[in-house]
């Protein structure tokens, strides 16, 4: 009897700890989205970067899924609305730094969804630039779902205070102490760090998106830099410090990911480092496949093709290099599919690249539309369709991009295979046009759906 009973009690704790295991791998994972600022796709050692150190993001691109397709807006604002609300730029784009509140972001979808929600680093989305409605409002990153929030540029203009050293910081509705030793990089990631512990273990998964303050300039030294240890010369300016601050941007992805590794947090967490657009033009790159000058704000691919790089250990099985065409209107859908949201309880423009990172389809969109209006600058607004080898803009010009990078040489005589895609790239436009005309989007033009 009495060995019946042991028999019997081990049977049904190996059901228990079998039933354990499949509910934890059926837990919401965490999400940790790290978006630098100014950093284009040759920035990145995985990407051919020969000139910077990013060791830690290398590794995540070697043991996870590396997208050499991912396609942001050329302009950090025009990127930052459509990554948050999963919608084309025509349909929500208002103003430079502005996000209208009446808008639905992945923030409101997670917190809905059960989890613990964080926002870190640049804001820039209150409308100070052209004094917006409730650009003094402090609450406005809670409206948009995060419960936490340490911000640079939320109710405070830039002339106000800097990002780097000595950086004006607003951290849940109050401005913190300042000083020429604070970093304000590294006070934007120990902030997800403690939030990381702090949610560490608790049923509830979490959510962090950090638009990070890196590499924007101006181009000044870092902690890191030896120029640093002299007060004075912490705000000097010049490009030769971009190299630093790319390795300190580097330096922050290892210590996040060492942070959630600590906290048995790693395996089940969905990790994406990219970028807002296009490396500062005044930064030339040395890549394996020679000399790339930046080209933020420019149509052209180098404007808003950027590094994209996705850990998830308990859903990625092999890693992978993929030419799957990714564009920014297809995060938040993802992150839904994730998290287990039903796609009635939002809208988007884009598509889940869930099945890419699992292995269960190769291939995502055919093409990808892009409606820019900067407006900001003297960029030119425009609208084009593209694959990973060539585009289509409103005006006719069609480009083989993989051969004519820099986009001097319109195609004039096409083959029959360049025919047919043209034409079905020009049907993919007409549709756009119907749904909002690009006269309607220009520089004046103010949304009112």
């Amino acid at each position: 009897m009495r060995i019946r009973t042991t028999y019997y009690l081990s049977a049904f704790l190996i059901l228990l700890i079998a039933t354990a295991s499949c509910e934890k791998a059926e837990q919401q994972p965490n999400i940790v989205l790290i978006m630098a600022d100014d950093m284009g796709y040759e920035c990145i050692g995985a990407n051919g970067s020969i000139e910077y150190e990013t060791p830690n993001i290398d590794r995540l691109a070697e043991n996870g899924v590396r997208f050499t397709n991912g396609y942001s807006q050329p302009l950090c604002t025009p990127s930052r609305v459509k990554i948050m609300t999963g919608e084309y730029n025509y349909r929500n784009y208002e103003d430079f730094g502005y996000l209208n509140p009446k808008e639905q972001t992945f923030g409101n979808l997670m917190k809905e969804a059960g989890y613990a929600t964080c926002i870190t680093g640049k804001w820039q989305l209150n409308g100070l630039n052209r004094n917006n409605p409730g650009n003094q409002d402090t609450d406005r990153p809670y409206h948009f779902g995060f419960d936490e929030y340490c911000l640079w540029q939320l109710n405070h203009t830039r002339a106000e205070g800097e990002r780097f050293a000595n950086a004006l910081i607003t951290q849940n509705g109050k401005d913190l102490p300042r000083s020429p030793d604070i970093y304000g990089p590294q006070v934007f990631a120990d902030f997800a760090c403690d939030f990381i512990e702090k949610n560490a273990g608790s049923e509830k998964p979490f959510f962090i998106y950090y638009p990070m303050v890196l590499v924007h300039d101006p181009f000044v030294p870092t902690p890191d830099s030896p120029e640093w240890a002299n007060p004075e010369r912490r705000y000097e300016k010049d490009t030769a410090y971009f190299a630093d601050m790319m390795a300190y941007t580097d330096k922050i992805v290892g210590q996040i990911k060492k942070v959630l590794k600590e906290n048995d947090e790693w395996d089940n967490t969905l990790f994406i480092f990219t970028a807002d657009n296009g490396t500062h033009p005044a930064i030339i790159s040395s890549t394996t496949y020679g000399k790339v000058k930046g080209a933020k704000g420019q149509s052209i691919n180098r404007g808003n093709r950027v590094p994209m790089i996705v850990s998830w250990p308990e859903k990625i099985k092999s890693k992978l290099t993929t030419g799957a065409l990714l564009s920014f209107n297809d995060f938040l859908p993802t992150f839904c599919e994730a998290a287990g949201i039903p796609n009635e309880n939002f809208k988007t423009d884009g598509v889940s690249f869930v099945p890419v990172l699992t292995g269960e389809q190769e291939k995502l969109n055919e093409e990808i539309f892009i409606h820019y209006t900067p407006r900001w600058g003297r960029w030119e607004h425009n609208r084009w369709v593209m694959d990973g080898e060539y585009k289509l803009y409103r005006d006719g010009r069609f480009f083989n991009t993989a051969e004519d990078v820099l986009e001097k040489h319109p195609l004039e005589s096409l083959s029959e295979k360049e025919q047919k895609l043209k034409k079905k790239f020009q049907q993919f436009l007409d549709e756009k046009e119907k749904d909002v005309p690009f006269s309607m989007n220009n520089e004046e033009y103010k949304l009112d759906n």
